[in-house]
């Protein structure tokens, strides 16, 4: 077998200095995010692959104005506070409101949720979960929201969105994301109100998923895919979330090019992933019957380059497959761990609906996962190009192995145990197959 060349760590420097610096924050549907979109084509054309983009509906996040003051000790207090992507604004106006504190992890237990009716809820979870939970709490029609990331306990924002196929099917209020450490001080000076002003639309606009093919010598022999995203979150350049991955995809086509292969290897390029992975599923929902036929695998390469950490493979699919990655990793001197549960937030996640198996690689840096997660510190200087070539090199050897052979070296399924947790997300937080179709 051919030895494939060495991914460059000055190459994926190059290329994360582009997407970080010269084009910075990439939001679903913006300017920035087509820009970004257009970089990784032409990159993706140099190394010699079929390249395609193809474009597909969302909604932009525009925001001019997010104000937000909490009556505390006799006196109205400025905080800062990030808009919930695919939710409104106050259309300029002062919207006030009694305060009230809601422990998402246990209060959705409550039979009764009328109490947060006209409130100004400080929310402490930064997901809901359950669509039947949401309901509720659109029911019990509060004011306005204030979500408190209880993973970071830190003095920041994070920026965060709520899922499409919730607030288009059961509605949605202005909802803006509060600092840990803020909420905290609220509650320990017995803070009694809040008001907010919010200038914000959700602009009907486009976004692309580039892709790029390395075709195979063999159209029957099936398509194994690796997979990353561009757009970022607001007020981030996402250099770890998700420059990393796309800056790895890029030196892999370029090491893969050359290479003699059976399969196509198709390495794909997402926006709009941090609006729930909108990108992946609708090109999965777009190709359903050609992805159910010809696709393999899926490798998606999402936040794996923390200077400081740990490696994880998230699993889902059949253990022959966890463990030749788990192999080419440690060729790499990488040594990962593997989790195994489903995780629905990665685009990875559509395939497996499909029952097609994969991995979502990622790096810790912290027991909750990544401490610059959707903050503007996720810049390069958190990021180790070592790390991202040898999680590439691990990457490109397995996808040189699988594709020089004419099937993959274990079956092509996901394990039962995981299809029907799957299944659950697909219908409650994605819409299922009508989706934002």
């Amino acid at each position: 077998m051919t030895t494939p060349a060495t991914l460059s760590t000055a190459r994926l420097e190059e290329h994360l200095r582009v997407l970080t610096g010269d084009i910075g924050v990439r939001l679903a549907g913006s300017s920035a995010e087509a820009q970004a979109a257009d970089y990784i084509a032409r990159a993706f054309r140099q190394t010699g692959a079929a390249v395609t983009l193809e474009t597909f509906p969302v909604f932009e996040r525009c925001v001019t104005e997010e104000h937000l003051e909490v009556f505390v000790q006799g006196a109205w207090r400025a905080f800062p506070c990030s808009l919930f992507s695919s939710t409104p604004g106050t259309n300029g106006a002062t919207v006030e409101a009694p305060l009230v504190f809601f422990a998402a992890p246990t209060d959705y237990a409550r039979a009764d949720l009328s109490f947060l009716r006209g409130k100004a809820v400080v929310h402490l979870g930064c997901h809901i979960e359950s669509r039947e939970a949401y309901r509720r709490l659109m029911a019990a029609e509060p004011a306005f929201l204030l979500f408190v990331d209880i993973r970071y306990p830190g003095s920041t924002p994070l920026a965060d969105g709520m899922f499409p196929s919730y607030t288009r099917d059961l509605g949605a209020l202005p909802t803006l994301n509060v600092a840990y450490q803020d909420a905290w001080s609220w509650r320990r000076q017995e803070a009694t109100a809040a008001r907010i002003r919010v200038r914000a639309m959700a602009r009907p606009a486009a976004s692309q998923a580039v892709l790029a093919d390395l075709p195979g010598t063999d159209p029957a022999a099936g398509v194994l895919v690796a997979s990353a995203h561009h757009d970022t979150q607001a007020g981030s350049v996402g250099a770890d979330d998700n420059a990393s991955g796309v800056v790895t995809l890029l030196e892999m086509a370029r090491v893969l090019a050359p290479l003699p292969r059976r399969q196509t290897v198709r390495l794909i390029s997402f926006g709009a992933e941090e609006q729930l992975s909108v990108g992946s599923a609708a090109y999965v929902r777009r190709h359903r019957q050609e992805i159910a036929g010809a696709v393999r695998v899926v490798l998606n390469l999402d936040s794996h380059g923390s200077l400081l950490g740990w490696t994880e493979l998230n699993a889902n699919g059949p253990e022959a497959m966890v463990e030749a990655l788990v192999d080419a990793f440690r060729q790499a001197d990488v040594y990962p761990a593997v989790t195994r549960e489903v995780v629905p937030y990665t685009d990875q996640f559509p395939f497996a609906v499909l029952g097609i198996p994969g991995i979502w690689l990622s790096r810790r840096n912290c027991a909750a996962g990544r401490f610059l997660h959707h903050l503007p510190s996720d810049d390069m200087a958190h990021l180790s190009s070592a790390v991202l070539a040898a999680h590439g090199q691990a990457m490109v050897s397995v996808m040189q192995e699988w594709s020089a052979a004419p099937t993959l070296p274990f079956p092509v399924e996901i394990p039962a145990a995981q299809t029907a947790a799957i299944a659950t997300f697909w219908e409650d937080l994605y819409g299922g197959w009508a989706g934002l179709d």
